[in-house]
């Protein structure tokens, strides 16, 4: 069995009560990140480690702050804009990567250091305004939906380059790359399709106008899947139950099978 079949969707994952736990989560987690660029003939420092801490209280992820993490990802802007605010003693960054509704942009705005699931311009021009009156501009991730399922958020990949080409428009906005998830899946082929669809996309809007997709950057794996993401090129992965253990809600519910 290989490293990244020992990580499927339905593995099991220690939960992380001290922060001694933490830190072998967060160390087993960077062995199988350095592995798969070694795999893959990459440089494991390129990669970066973006813990998920959706549906985790503010006294577990201050655990996870000792053992060292400084990042979290959250899916709903609620909640991640309550923990920024009640770890607002800690020198946090905080990036939302799940669904936002335009008359949520303001909270983005006010607190996010980074918004990872673009995909509608009705949202851009929201958070541009917001961000204009904050005096600051945020990093963003465009999301495209590889996968083609109706239960997943993200562009259309063939709506990708007109969406690209409008998004100069909102100066606040820093494009970074594109964001995507996979399908839900044990089988790696369908897994791999999806990153390998990403990273096409990505090299084909630099061959278009590399102005438009910032760096480049491709966020793509989780718990279940990162070492496959980094083998097809992902700089960024999101994991959340291999750092602080298994959801009492499955991933199934954020990230739904066809």
């Amino acid at each position: 069995m290989s490293s990244h079949d020992e990580l499927r969707p339905d593995a099991r994952f220690l939960t992380a009560r001290t922060m001694e736990d933490f830190r072998a989560n967060i160390a087993e987690v960077h062995r199988r990140i350095a592995a798969a660029a070694d795999r893959a003939g990459r440089d494991a420092s390129e990669i970066e480690l973006l813990p998920v801490s959706k549906t985790v209280p503010q006294e577990r992820i201050r655990l996870a702050v000792e053992a060292g993490c400084r990042r979290f990802g959250e899916n709903k802007v609620q909640e991640a804009h309550r923990k920024s605010e009640e770890m607002a003693d800690l020198d946090l960054d905080w990036a939302v990567i799940g669904h936002l509704q335009s008359n949520k942009a303001r909270d983005v705005a006010r607190f996010a250091a980074e918004f990872q699931a673009l995909d509608r311009l009705k949202v851009a021009a929201a958070l541009d305004r917001r961000l204009q009156a904050e005096g600051r501009s945020l990093d963003v991730w465009v999301q495209v939906n590889t996968s083609a399922e109706d239960s997943k958020f993200g562009l259309p990949p063939a709506e990708l380059p007109d969406f690209l080409a409008r998004l100069p428009q909102f100066e606040t906005l820093r494009v970074q790359g594109l964001m995507t998830l996979a399908v839900f899946s044990s089988d790696t082929d369908r897994v791999r399709t999806c990153f390998r669809l990403l990273r096409s996309l990505r090299d084909r809007a630099r061959e278009t106008d590399p102005d438009l997709i910032g760096p480049g950057r491709l966020s793509m794996g989780m718990s279940g899947d990162y070492e496959l993401a980094i083998e097809e090129g992902s700089h960024c992965v999101r994991v959340g139950q291999a750092i602080f253990g298994k959801r009492a809600v499955p991933d199934s519910h954020y990230w739904p099978e066809s």
